[in-house]
């Protein structure tokens, strides 16, 4: 989340698409700094207007909204430019809203509506006809854990580059879904490290438990950023924390760890020896530096090695891209690019070098619910890449039939 770009809340339009009871609710909670910065929220009715001629706004007079009326204007103008005293709960609140302001996040956010208690639901009253954003403040206002679940559970499917962890010892022993005291345990042992790193304490982990494995959203703060910002008085700057969501697959099945956190090793390293500390008792339980995946088969089979036939779901696969590592003094890497790798070498009767390992390779794959291909990228280490989150079921299958992906306990690579 960019703390303070709040893009869809400085556009008019956006702001008349909430019901002008329910915009006022939210904001509401802010009068203070609204009133600061030159926006007055009225205590009886919905009115809302800017501050009489004052300058505040480039030092132009700015006329009062008619009673009962929202000075949308004025109020976008806040949140295009925001300061040091923009609450942050105001920003938490908007960028909520706007994320699941859409025709699936309603839908997601109504049918969790269902199931709650009739009292709160009755809060939750939404009448007729309410647009999405409605739908997300309402459920902000009165239900706000639903709405960062619903909100983290979103973005588990937008992750779709991950880093897999073997465990040292086979599968281990079973896993379930972590208890409250679990989670709050590694929140504070992720707090101490993130500290330390001058990414803020405040951590937050949401739990999504599946048949087959176990989801984990962390949610953690970045380094903190300085940005120029325009004001009533021209030129400033804004201080704040960034905030940056890390995804955690737990496979039941394989007893591999998935990790999608960016570029950093340290937290990789953070994920992997504190869960492997707290739920299974051992910090080198998912230990570094065991490959999951191996790119041979391309040198060993050849186009044998695409073949995906017996593999619900996909249609074919074409080498695009191979990467070659050669090493020496001056860690030499090649890439050999073409419509189809293993049919141009064919043409110049040329075959994958035997001494260069094979570091990286891009594959086009088609899959059968879509007219295009889709690109998948796997290292020869424990990197894969996708373009869609569903694919990587039948991906995975493959890279398991075909000798690309190691089957924990079979042996170190």
């Amino acid at each position: 989340m960019s703390t303070f770009t709040l893009r869809r809340f400085t556009n008019q339009e956006t702001l008349k698409s909430i019901r002008t009871e329910n915009l006022l609710s939210l904001l509401g909670q802010h009068k203070a700094y609204f009133a600061r910065r030159g926006v007055t929220l009225a205590n009886t009715g919905p009115v809302l207007h800017a501050a009489e001629a004052t300058g505040t706004y480039g030092g132009k007079a700015v006329p009062r909204a008619a009673p009962g009326e929202l000075d949308y204007e004025a109020l976008a103008h806040v949140l295009m430019t925001p300061d040091e005293s923009t609450p942050r709960e105001l920003v938490d609140d908007l960028f909520f809203v706007d994320e699941m302001a859409t025709l699936e996040g309603m839908d997601a956010l109504r049918e969790e509506i269902g199931k709650l208690p009739p009292a709160l639901r009755k809060q939750l009253e939404l009448g007729p006809d309410p647009t999405p954003a409605d739908v997300a403040v309402m459920v902000r206002l009165h239900a706000p854990d639903i709405l960062e679940n619903k909100h983290a559970e979103t973005l588990l499917v937008s992750k779709r580059s991950f880093q897999y962890f073997q465990p040292a010892n086979g599968n281990g022993k079973p896993f379930a879904k972590p208890t409250d005291k679990q989670i709050q345990t590694l929140e504070a042992a992720f707090d101490d490290v993130f500290d330390q790193m001058k990414r803020g304490r405040n951590s937050k982990v949401f739990v999504f438990d599946r048949p087959d494995e176990v989801w984990m959203l962390v949610r953690h703060g970045d380094p903190c950023k300085r940005e120029g910002a325009l004001n009533s008085t021209g030129s400033s700057s804004v201080y704040y924390r960034p905030e940056v969501f890390d995804v955690i697959r737990y496979d039941r099945k394989t007893g591999e760890l998935s990790i999608n956190a960016g570029s950093c090793k340290k937290i990789y390293d953070l994920y992997r020896e504190k869960i492997g500390l707290h739920f299974f008792g051992d910090a080198l339980h998912f230990p570094a530096g065991k490959a999951k995946f191996t790119l041979d088969p391309l040198r060993a089979d050849g186009e044998d090695s695409l073949v995906c036939s017996d593999i619900d779901g996909m249609e074919s696969v074409v080498l695009k891209e191979v990467q070659y590592f050669w090493g020496g003094p001056e860690n030499e890497v090649e890439i050999r690019k073409a419509a189809n790798v293993f049919e141009a070498l064919k043409r110049r009767n040329r075959t994958i070098p035997d001494s260069a390992r094979i570091s990286k390779a891009k594959f086009q794959v088609k899959f059968a619910d879509s007219k295009a291909p889709r690109m998948v990228t796997v290292s020869n280490s424990n990197v894969t890449s996708f373009t869609r989150d569903s694919d990587a079921s039948s991906v995975e299958t493959w890279l398991k039939k075909r000798g690309f992906a190691i089957v924990a306990g079979d042996g170190d690579a």
